[in-house]
């Protein structure tokens, strides 16, 4: 009985061991780690472009191939290691980079049924994201939470902007469509509505302009229109970055979801409410 609970106990601990270092930096196995994992992204995703040049391909096809595979396994190994990490794995597979985990080494075995899908592995470029958490670059995270509870307030007064914007557009194509009509280049509504859009966001591609003086006067409206619509959003999140506060975070993972970005005095995860 006593060989089994510290059999029992041995490998929770282990099982421990390998979550920080996977999923932490704040040990120097676990910054070793996820150093290691960032270069073989970055390898990765250097064979996989490569791979789609026709000249390298014809040339070192075969080394691509292997060096192909040889990251897939990688990856699918340290995916399933996260897998048995967590107490709740469900969390993990559920959560933003458990997605790109998965998705980052499926494309090479659907490879094996529908060729070409392997271009899709530059999905692991989002994997890059963790160097954030290599580096204990935590106030990049403090930031990343501000300016996520800044959008989040601000997301109403930004849909009822946008939903203004795209009535102004509505308005402008089908003014501009009577206007200008079709021997100037105005051949439908929705044609004016893209000329609408184009103006007032100042991008101006010139591809469709107005001829007649009215229509000269009306887009001079909308480009100077253009410069005040595009400071409204901007303020609306300037106002609300003054308001976001938030305490230092550390790399600190949940055992339980493995969720991130926790304050420094956090006693309980702030995703799933687990004993941190």
């Amino acid at each position: 009985m006593a060989e089994s609970e510290n059999r029992s106990n041995y490998q929770k601990e282990g099982i421990e061991y390998l979550r920080r270092v996977i999923f932490e930096a704040d040990t120097p196995a676990g910054k070793a780690f996820d150093l290691l994992l960032i270069v073989s992204i970055s390898l990765s995703i250097i064979v996989v472009m490569l791979d789609s040049m026709e000249s390298v391909q014809t040339q070192y096809g075969d080394w691509l191939y292997v060096a192909e595979w040889t990251f897939t396994i990688m990856f699918t190994v340290e995916y399933l290691l996260r897998v048995i990490c967590v107490q709740r794995p469900i969390l993990y597979c559920r959560s933003f980079f458990g997605i790109v985990d998965l998705l980052s080494i499926l494309p090479t075995y659907f490879n094996l049924f529908l060729p070409g899908s392997q271009y899709l592995t530059v999905v692991r470029s989002l994997r890059l994201l963790r160097i954030f958490r290599v580096l204990k670059l935590a106030k990049f995270i403090n930031d990343a939470h501000i300016i996520t509870d800044a959008l989040r307030a601000s997301r109403r007064k930004i849909i009822v902007f946008l939903i203004t914007v795209l009535t102004l557009v509505i308005i402008l194509g089908s003014v501009m469509y009577v206007i200008e009509g079709k021997e100037n280049g105005f051949t439908s509504i929705p044609r004016g509505i893209y000329w609408a859009v184009v103006t007032l966001t100042t991008v101006g591609y010139g591809d469709i302009a107005p001829k007649t003086i009215l229509g000269q006067f009306v887009a001079s409206l909308v480009m100077i229109c253009g410069y005040g619509i595009i400071a409204v959003p901007t303020g609306i999140l300037t106002s609300e970055f003054t308001r976001a506060s938030a305490k230092g975070v550390t790399t600190r993972s949940c055992r339980v979801c493995t969720a991130e970005g926790h304050e420094i005095d956090a006693l309980y995860c702030n995703h799933c409410g687990a004993e941190l």
